[in-house]
């Protein structure tokens, strides 16, 4: 723990956009890999919960974004029940966040802007995989891969699939942890209010 992390010290801002940038940033200079990864939690229209890691691609005060197959199983949750959480850790930091709220997908513009970012391969891989369905084996997986990539030869522009697209987590919950000794952990709650965001604290 830092001494800027110790109770007495650690002073929680107004925004926890401000305070998560802060922790990302941070990450991004002491994690080894993928400090954007992020657990994602969606559930059935029963309520089974189903998680998996992805990565952020996007953030702003409108929430934290990213990609996948609309018709993969999480896609499909989504579809069905809108409410989500994710969850940072932070491993070499001793930091955790967690977030809860509400998915929207985005816009064409935006998944066909972070679309055409991608490596060409990532945006063949997007055409030739059938996201959670059954695969026979891998060498099946491949074969659509080299179909899809001689039906692209030569071309530059390679289009989004319309059932690849992006989603938004709007939040409604933030939860700020802190590891500390003998589990005297830090937990900030930020939870939105008229204007802006209730600071509160919870036990460890």
């Amino acid at each position: 723990m830092t001494e800027q992390d110790k109770p007495n010290n650690f002073k929680a801002p107004a925004n926890p956009y401000d305070l998560f940038q802060e922790w990302l940033t941070l990450a991004e200079k002491s994690e080894p890999n993928d400090p954007n990864a992020m657990c994602l939690a969606t559930a059935s229209p029963n309520g089974a919960p189903s998680a998996r890691m992805v990565l952020l691609k996007g953030l702003d005060e409108n929430g934290f974004i990213f990609y996948t197959n609309k018709g993969s199983r999480k896609g499909q949750q989504i579809k069905n029940n809108d409410q989500a959480a994710i969850c940072f850790h932070w491993k070499s930091m001793r930091k955790q966040v967690r977030i809860e709220g509400i998915l929207e997908q985005v816009s064409d513009a935006e998944a066909d802007a972070y679309y055409n970012t991608r490596h060409r391969g990532s945006r063949i891989g997007a055409w030739a995989s059938k996201q959670s369905q059954p695969l026979g084996s891998y060498d099946e997986l491949k074969e659509f891969v080299e179909d899809f990539e001689a039906k692209f030869e030569g071309k530059e522009d390679i289009p989004r699939p319309d059932y690849w697209t992006g989603f938004r987590l709007k939040p409604n919950y933030f939860e700020f942890w802190i590891d500390g000794d003998y589990r005297l952990h830090q937990r900030y709650l930020y939870t939105p209010t008229d204007g802006g965001w209730d600071i509160g604290m919870l036990y460890p």
